[in-house]
């Protein structure tokens, strides 16, 4: 599964250079062009990580980062500013309401798409290491292959971009529609139901007999992916 990159920019030849440069290098891309259209655009597709231009439309990058930061769903999303800027005192003041980078135009691509993989090796390895894993599930993206303790695993396409997503994000309660949009796309109509289903081949697939169930049912919410407990140690009585 690509990460995938919101661009925030209001000029359309930088938006068509930065496309063209991410989507050669493997990202997925999507663009807004003005503040309240980036806000919406997070809230519905969750990007990995966000470029933001400083100065834009009906409300600026420093508000939508702002905001951003504010929100419980969106406050960990890596952004980088973009600005014609350049004054130390401006970088600051990005810096501190929560960009997590700062770069200045003009700037090379080859610069930018270092600065993008530097932020995801901190803010997200999981999109940067060839090995997922969740206690004793393994997944190595680079040989594409499952295992659970030593046990090959085989799935169908995707109920394997499934496990990655949860892979990616253990822990955290991820909602059918946040699924739909990650594992078959924005572009895709496809029931809530369908989610249940792969699910369902999902769990059969990764717990063996007498291992512990790792996906988590929350009602009325999703599905979250969870480490097995650790064992209780034995207590004796004397």
């Amino acid at each position: 599964m690509k990460p995938r990159i919101l661009i925030v920019e209001d000029e359309p030849a930088l938006v068509a250079v930065l496309r063209y440069n991410l989507e050669s290098a493997d990202f997925d891309v999507e663009e807004a062009r003005d503040g309240e259209l980036a806000l919406a655009k997070v809230a519905e597709m969750q990007p990995d990580l966000i470029l933001l231009d400083w100065m834009l439309p009906e409300l600026s990058g420093l508000e939508v980062c702002r905001r951003l930061r504010r929100d419980k769903n969106t406050k960990n999303i890596p952004i980088i500013m973009l600005t014609a800027r350049g004054e130390e005192r401006d970088r600051v003041r990005g810096l501190e309401i929560g960009a997590d980078d700062y770069i200045s135009k003009p700037f090379s691509p080859s610069e930018l798409l270092a600065r993008i993989r530097a932020v995801l090796r901190r803010i997200r390895p999981a999109l940067a290491d060839q090995l997922l894993t969740c206690g004793d599930l393994l997944m190595d993206l680079a040989a594409h292959r499952v295992t659970r303790n030593g046990r090959e695993i085989h799935l169908g396409p995707t109920e394997y971009r499934l496990l990655r997503h949860f892979l990616e994000f253990p822990g955290r309660v991820l909602t059918r529609d946040q699924l739909l949009d990650a594992v078959w796309g924005h572009d895709v109509y496809v029931e809530q139901r369908t989610v249940d289903v792969h699910i369902r081949r999902l769990r059969k697939a990764i717990n063996g007999d007498g291992e512990s169930d790792l996906i988590r049912t929350v009602r009325s919410a999703g599905y979250a992916l969870d480490p097995p407990a650790p064992a209780s140690p034995l207590t004796h009585s004397n």
